[in-house]
């Protein structure tokens, strides 16, 4: 079937006791069994629960995967699909990266043997050069977060596989209706659900998704051993956006690339930066690889205090962290969501001060460009 009626059908059809066409909420801990040793699949929600399965068959049967397992939160899930190779393994990481991962990496996982080399994964064969004899792991963003800039993913799938190594992917940027990295090769694909699946801003979830049995069962063990799963009410509140996820991404990319176009018109803005865009370095690799670009972009003015006054003076654009819901957002990379990423490496990686990020809603496109050309004016 398409892609829109696997999102509305798939893992949610009518209760088969009272028909309800709705997913019930099962907001339950934990489930009676029929005798000692005898259940009805489910005993415990940390284990597993009936809303967050249908969550699961859901987003792996859109991502084009057998098995998915869904967290807490879109770190919850980096960290499991990360956590999948051994203490002391070297994992390369794609330079930029967003900054509670780059955290996550560098904070927490190191302290437990973990090494992370960072390589701009523009050229796959910066990520071959990259491998050591401990290298165990190959962990993408693509597009990447905040730069957008893209990863040849069958390439690098290609190097794993050779190398022996697991490739994993964030798609969040992207969601599964752009985008679906297991056709590329790659072994996990990774989600923050709080972001295109859900789409409405009012819950956290992440999502691991793979094809590979071995993976499938490491990550539901870290998923039930960790505890850091969904609510019922999350899974539900998921699912419920994700039936809409088809013509919410059309919206998004529609109206994306209208306010790109206008930005790399603008006099006050330096750079812009979005596949769609034919300008694009890589406007060809997203064309082959995806079957859209997206609702996100990031755009340059020049320097701290231009971008201070553009993002303040935006009235429908909201100044917030976060992306992917309907409405539209805008944040300082460098003071926000990289903030984590110290200095230093931050402009390495070209995440400059004059550097403003969009999350592009779905509202009247000609409303965020009237927003966007009264703020830039008054920079």
């Amino acid at each position: 079937m398409g892609f829109a009626t696997d999102a509305i059908h798939i893992g949610q059809g009518p209760d088969p006791e009272t028909g309800a066409v709705t997913i019930p909420l099962y907001a339950t801990s934990t489930f009676a069994s029929d005798e000692l040793g005898r259940s009805k699949g489910f005993d415990y929600s940390r284990t597993n629960n009936p809303t967050r399965q249908a969550l699961e068959q859901n987003v792996a049967a859109l991502e084009g995967g057998r098995f998915a397992r869904a967290f807490s939160s879109g770190v919850a899930a980096i960290c499991a699909a990360v956590m999948t190779v051994d203490g002391g393994s070297h994992i390369i990481v794609t330079d930029p990266v967003y900054g509670g991962s780059y955290r996550l990496f560098e904070q927490v996982l190191k302290g437990y043997g973990l090494e992370f080399s960072y390589v701009d994964a523009s050229d796959a064969e910066r990520v071959r050069a990259a491998i050591t004899p401990r290298t165990r792991m190959v962990y993408m963003e693509s597009p990447t977060n905040p730069l957008m800039t893209l990863v040849d993913l069958r390439a690098v799938s290609d190097i794993a596989r050779e190398h022996g190594l697991l490739h994993v992917v964030d798609n969040t940027f992207m969601s599964p209706y752009f985008q679906r990295p297991l056709d590329l090769g790659t072994d996990i694909v990774v989600h923050s659900s709080t972001k295109y699946l859900n789409g409405h801003s009012d819950l956290l979830g992440g999502i691991a998704v793979t094809n590979d049995d071995a993976l499938a069962g490491r990550l539901h063990l870290l998923q039930r051993s960790i505890g850091a799963v969904p609510s019922a009410f999350d899974c539900w509140l998921t699912l419920r956006g994700i039936k809409t996820l088809a013509v919410r991404m059309r919206q998004h990319q529609e109206n994306a690339m209208q306010v790109a176009r206008y930005l790399e018109q603008h006099p006050k803005v330096t750079a812009v930066y979005y596949p769609g865009l034919e300008r694009h370095p890589q406007h060809n690799l997203a064309k082959r690889q995806m079957s859209g670009f997206g609702g996100m972009l990031s755009f340059e003015v020049d320097g701290l205090d231009a971008a201070r006054t553009v993002v303040n003076s935006l009235r429908i654009f909201a100044l917030a962290v976060s992306l992917g819901g309907v409405e539209s957002l805008v944040e300082h990379p460098a003071m926000m969501s990289h903030a984590s990423i110290p200095r230093e490496v931050r402009e390495h990686s070209g995440i400059r001060d004059g550097l403003i990020r969009l999350s592009v809603g779905i509202e009247d496109v000609e409303d965020l460009i009237g927003d966007l050309d009264a703020a830039l004016a008054r920079a």
